[in-house]
């Protein structure tokens, strides 16, 4: 992922900002009483009780396709997690993140079973949002479970809806809550708003703006990052782990579904590692005490999560009656180091480079250590559910290492870092580790003469929010801008090529189609753009005085110290960005080792995984149980009742309602069209846009049919109605067909 300013990067996560209010007050909570809570411990409800554990861990790009066909694949120098899932369990590598493809976004699909219209985060890791007068403010998608918009550019933010938002604006249910009804108690770990991500809104939201932890953000904020951001335990209501005296707080999520009262949890690691330490402070599972950069005991940072540091806390907290567990690693493709000096000190590697490789053993180690300490434990494939899973599959965007065929582990590939334009092309070399950056708004002033005023959600595939907050089709503004955006180029600083930067482009109403449009339409943008792959998309000046086009290696700022560089794309809808992995080993689940043979995303993992569990959400998810990848004998028969129809129907939805599924790839062909067509009187636009609303809300009604039906298969016990089934594969089928001669006219 990286670290970069405009919060690109997961560590832009820990920036400390002042205080926010919380801004919550008002929201009234459901009146229906929550379903009971287990007794005594926890009480999963899977096929003949076998599964006690649950571990779900999700990596910050982790790819299992090569990036380099002569450089082993991330997983493949992580023999220690790659054979124990190709032995045990099921690998899916035709597995696919939404859209856009990035950090927040992606995690929150996968921990939900939702798109982002209905957990309100489809930009990420920052997106935008618009203010009354037409102009945009920043908001970050890193924000606690209950918080409004996190906008650290201002106290009084004008949109204060929750962060987390489902499709009729209210808060997102929690993905917590099955396991805590059912007496489990959840562990996070730096997963994406499951825990606290910042100091501004988290801690008054959590604690109070007047309380104890609030008053260490003012005198200490460094040590009150490390004490209470990126660690939790959630806890069902038998539990005394979250008691009062242990530093429990009420676990409040005042809309949830059937109301969620007399729940305690843990925030932070003040609070968590008394219970899961109790002999000392936490340590790796290299034994060394984790700490953060400045050498405060706790938290390190969502960029100081290697293998060794995440999966120990995972390990403590399965070692001390946490039996669920959540866990976020950090990518190992950045180098980290240095974080302590200068917060944007990074440097990307290149496939087989020496600092990528050594972090990949290191991450390598440490799933050994991490395996063998939980089967110590008496933790193992026969009792527990693991699922891992990455993010997205980041573009690398740079050149080849040298020497010609190194494959890294035996023969070190080597790069160069340098910082070179577009003006002279010989000075960048073939093996540069870089992203191509571009100013958006100084290519559309110099080639195109549209200086309309505009922010971005920087990107390869970056959001537009033109000032005014203009209808999609206004004459004046918008449509002209379209326009002209499709028809930018840029100069390849290494080849000096000229090629056109832009590959697809979408307005509201194909936002609407790839799940981008939220309850909030504060936060809409006027357009989303996807780039080529290895373009990073930004708004400068409004002029090219200094090169709009640049490859920016390592540079050396102000303190002597190396700057950052980037080299890792990722947001596009390109395959190499949005297909990625999912392994599942575990009671239930089929022996299948490395397998393409079927369709999933993100959405899917929940279902999967709850069906496998015996647990409900109180609501329908967006994604299918795999049925390919699970024993029939471990989830409801119902599904098993024209299973063959059932996997038929399910990858038929998917291919109509996925993000980049097969409709949405033809679709967001069709809106590219649309946008950047010239003809008289916007004809092709309006014939185009027409199309695609009526093709969106076909789609929307078939596929809530279909997800209903599939739900009550998994778990209503009911078959589903086989005559029906068949229609509605043929209907899935007719609109794709729909949907592709659109793309094609």
């Amino acid at each position: 992922m990286g670290i970069r300013p405009a919060f690109r990067g997961v560590l832009a996560r820990v920036v400390s900002l002042a205080i926010l209010p919380a801004s919550i007050a008002g929201f009234a909570s459901l009146s229906s009483s929550a379903p009971a809570a287990a007794a005594t411990g926890c009480q999963l409800n899977s096929a003949n009780g076998a599964i006690k554990h649950v571990i779900e861990i999700q990596f910050d790009n982790v790819h299992f396709n090569r990036d380099n066909p002569n450089v082993p694949s991330d997983l493949e120098q992580m023999p220690n997690l790659l054979n124990f899932i190709q032995g045990n369990g099921t690998l899916d590598t035709n597995h696919h993140d939404p859209l856009i493809s990035h950090t927040a976004n992606d995690i929150l699909t996968s921990i939900t079973g939702v798109y982002a219209d209905r957990h309100g985060v489809p930009v990420a890791n920052s997106f935008r949002y618009f203010n009354p007068n037409g102009t945009s403010n920043l908001g970050v998608s890193f924000a606690y479970w209950t918080d409004p918009i996190f906008d650290p550019t201002t106290s009084t933010p004008t949109d204060t809806t929750y962060n987390m938002l489902t499709a009729d604006g209210k808060n997102a249910p929690a993905p917590w809550v099955p396991y805590t009804r059912a007496g489990c108690d959840v562990g996070s770990v730096a997963t994406a708003n499951t825990v606290l991500e910042n100091i501004g809104t988290d801690i008054p939201t959590v604690f109070g703006s007047g309380s104890a932890q609030a008053q260490e953000v003012t005198s200490n904020p460094n040590q009150a990052y490390a004490d209470f951001v990126g660690i939790g335990v959630h806890c069902a209501q038998s539990s005394s782990l979250c008691s009062s005296s242990n530093g429990g707080q009420p676990d409040s999520l005042p809309q949830e579904p059937y109301g969620y009262t007399g729940y305690n949890a843990l925030f932070g690691q003040k609070y968590v590692a008394p219970q899961i330490s109790p002999s000392g402070p936490l340590t790796d599972l290299n034994g060394n005490v984790i700490m953060d950069p400045s050498g405060n005991i706790g938290f390190p940072g969502f960029d100081g999560m290697p293998a060794a540091v995440s999966l120990s806390y995972v390990a403590a907290m399965q070692e001390h009656s946490v039996p669920v567990t959540y866990a976020y690693i950090s990518d190992a493709h950045d180098n980290h180091i240095g974080v302590s000096t200068n917060f944007f000190v990074n440097q990307a590697y290149g496939p087989g480079e020496a600092g990528y490789v050594a972090a990949l053993k290191s991450y390598d180690d440490a799933f050994g250590k991490f395996f063998t300490r939980l089967a110590n434990d008496g933790i193992n494939k026969s009792n527990t559910l693991f699922v891992f899973t990455s993010d997205e599959n980041d573009h690398y965007s740079g050149g080849v290492g040298t020497p010609a065929g190194c494959d890294g582990v035996n023969t070190p590939c080597t790069y160069s870092h340098t910082n070179c334009n577009a003006t002279n092309p010989s000075s960048c070399p073939s093996n540069n580790v870089a992203e191509t950056n571009a100013n958006l708004a100084g290519l559309l002033a110099t080639q195109q003469g549209v200086t309309t005023p505009f922010k971005l959600h920087a990107d390869s595939a970056p959001t537009v929010y033109i000032t005014g907050n203009p209808a999609r089709d206004d004459a004046t503004l918008t449509r002209p801008f379209d326009r002209a955006a499709a028809q930018l180029s840029g100069v390849d600083p290494q080849t000096g090529s000229n090629e056109q930067i832009m590959q697809r482009m979408a307005d509201p109403v194909e936002m609407k189609l790839l799940h981008m449009v939220t309850a909030d339409p504060a936060r809409t943008p006027t357009l989303t753009y996807f780039a080529l792959p290895q373009y990073f998309l930004f708004a400068g000046a409004q002029n090219c005085t200094s090169p709009c086009v640049t490859q920016p290696g390592s540079q050396t700022n102000s303190s002597g110290k190396a700057q950052s560089a980037f080299a890792w794309s990722h947001g596009d809808y390109q395959p190499d960005i949005t297909t990625t992995w999912l392994g599942m080993v575990g009671p239930g689940v089929r022996n299948l080792g490395a397998t393409s043979t079927f369709w999933s995303d993100h959405t899917d993992i929940r279902p999967t995984m709850l069906a496998l569990l015996g647990l409900t959400d109180d609501y329908i998810s967006d994604g299918r149980v795999l049925t390919e990848a699970v024993n029939p004998k471990a989830v409801a028969p119902s599904l098993t009742t024209y299973g063959g129809t059932v996997k038929k129907l399910g990858q038929a939805y998917k291919q109509i309602n996925a993000g980049v599924g097969q409709l949405a790839l033809a679709t967001l062909e069709a809106s590219t069209k649309a946008l950047q067509s010239n003809s008289g009187g916007d004809d092709t636009y309006n014939t185009i846009e027409n199309q695609l609303v009526k093709l969106g809300s076909d789609r929307d009604t078939l596929a809530s049919q279909i997800k209903a039906a599939l739900n009550d298969a998994e778990f209503n016990g009911q078959p589903l109605n086989l005559q029906q089934a068949q229609n509605w594969i043929a209907q899935a089928q007719s609109l794709i067909n729909r949907a592709n001669a659109l793309a094609a006219s």
